[in-house]
């Protein structure tokens, strides 16, 4: 079994792609579970590839389901119960990560503001996201899931400026089951069509797919960065948001 010191050092391959297949290989269903909840509701998740992530275990499902129920992959072949199984696990990961992030802002939120900079923290990823959220309101938080570095703010700021919770849970529920189906599903039925119709594997090509995945979604971000600066005013700790 390679180690990950040994990602680092071998020859042969993407960086990109030896690490995913890494994490697919060894951590397996729990170490998805664990980003995808730490992505969509700590702070400290914001650098994780959550996007690239979820489509590659779309890409890696059948190895996914072969460790949790413990069939041979040669005899997966097509979308079934433990497929669905897996899906739904990271679909609540991914809510109760948003629920997490909303009440530690709720809780905490007022006081990040004030908070300095370290190497982990970036007031800017904070401030981005509350501009996001208040240009968009409700919507944010389902559109946020589609978004790196915003994703992970996202919920937090809804739970600063009170955002009603069963409002809240709402778009965060849609939000998941259409963020994590759309990269898993997308990842599996590619993979199969491709095996199919050419006869080669995704799997040979992470890296590139995994490129092309981080330019489309951080291109939102880009814009909003570099093309539609608006002047920041924080906002009082007390501010609720309009039902």
């Amino acid at each position: 079994m390679e180690s990950l010191l040994q990602i680092f050092l071998l020859e042969g391959g993407g960086f990109i792609e030896r690490f995913i297949t890494w994490i697919i290989e060894n951590g397996g269903l729990y170490f998805l579970l664990f980003v995808v909840f730490a992505e969509t509701g700590l702070f400290v998740g914001f650098f994780l590839p959550g996007d690239s992530l979820l489509f590659a275990a779309g890409i890696f499902m059948n190895a996914l389901v072969a460790e949790v129920a413990g069939l041979p992959k040669d005899q997966l072949h097509g979308f079934g119960f433990w497929h669905v199984i897996i899906i739904v696990m990271v679909i609540l990961a991914s809510i109760i990560g948003n629920m997490v992030g909303y009440w530690f802002g709720n809780k905490t939120g007022p006081l990040l503001f004030e908070r300095r900079d370290t190497w982990i923290f970036k007031k800017k990823h904070l401030i981005r996201a509350r501009d996001f959220y208040n240009e968009y309101g409700k919507a944010t938080v389902f559109m946020a899931k589609f978004l790196p570095i915003i994703r992970t703010f996202a919920p937090i700021v809804a739970g600063i400026v009170r955002m009603p919770k069963p409002q809240f849970i709402f778009y965060n529920v849609l939000g998941s089951i259409a963020w994590v189906s759309s990269m898993m599903l997308g990842g599996f039925f590619l993979q199969t069509w491709v095996e199919k119709q050419f006869g080669f594997s995704l799997k040979d090509h992470i890296e590139l797919i995994t490129i092309i995945i981080v330019v489309i979604t951080t291109l939102p971000v880009l814009y909003k960065l570099f093309f539609a600066k608006k002047p920041v005013v924080p906002p009082p700790a007390d501010t609720d948001i309009k039902s």
